[in-house]
């Protein structure tokens, strides 16, 4: 299983890295996270450099994707190079598809939440009520294969929503589980749970 998160210039790092490491504590050979970014390093809105891991093709042909947020998401959506590669390869009949906070712009501009309700940030809020969807004031919601998350520290509950899809409940709890505050782990599980689990379908085979 391939999961990649775009991670384009002046990315938020929360968004991006939160899910980077939640998804990681899968550890089984077929299982890989990367940072996929179109030039070969990309820097945060706060000066944090990361190096490309995989390109926006590769993460258009993988089995799970988050769209990460950041501080340039208007200039992306405007630029037809990427909105054109990503139009020709993200596809939720083959894969999960997911937006952290202004990812959620991008997925609008793409027709992917068309009579889909998304969740969103603050901030980008009325450029995705402008693009033509319900913006929604709950932190996670999901459709099918589509999801989205508002906030930066609900990165976290997509994380655990693609493991939950990809691998299990079982495996998705232990995630949240490893990286939940000391002495606040069930509190913090069972929040959790309560946002993703209307969204999970019954029964949470790994996606075919």
């Amino acid at each position: 299983m391939h999961i990649a998160i775009l991670t384009f210039e002046g990315y938020n790092e929360l968004d991006s890295l939160i899910a980077l490491g939640v998804l990681n504590r899968i550890k089984t050979d077929d299982w890989r996270v990367t940072i996929a970014t179109l030039s070969p390093k990309v820097t945060s809105m706060n000066g944090v450099v990361v190096e490309q891991m995989s390109t926006l093709e590769e993460a258009c042909a993988a089995d799970a994707v988050i769209v990460g947020s950041g501080i340039a998401t208007r200039e992306v959506v405007e630029d037809p190079a990427i909105m054109k590669v990503l139009r020709g390869g993200l596809d939720p009949s083959r894969q999960l598809i997911a937006a952290q906070c202004s990812g959620a712009l991008v997925l609008a501009k793409l027709g992917l939440l068309h009579d889909i309700p998304a969740c969103t940030d603050l901030t980008t809020k009325p450029w995705v009520v402008a693009a033509g969807v319900e913006v929604l004031n709950q932190p996670f919601y999901a459709k099918d294969n589509i999801a989205t998350a508002g906030g930066c520290l609900a990165s976290h509950y997509l994380a655990a929503w693609i493991i939950a899809r990809l691998e299990g409940n079982d495996a998705a709890e232990g995630a949240l589980h490893y990286v939940a505050p000391v002495g606040e782990k069930e509190e913090y599980i069972e929040r959790a749970w309560r946002n993703i689990a209307p969204y999970l379908p019954a029964p949470t085979a790994a996606l075919v």
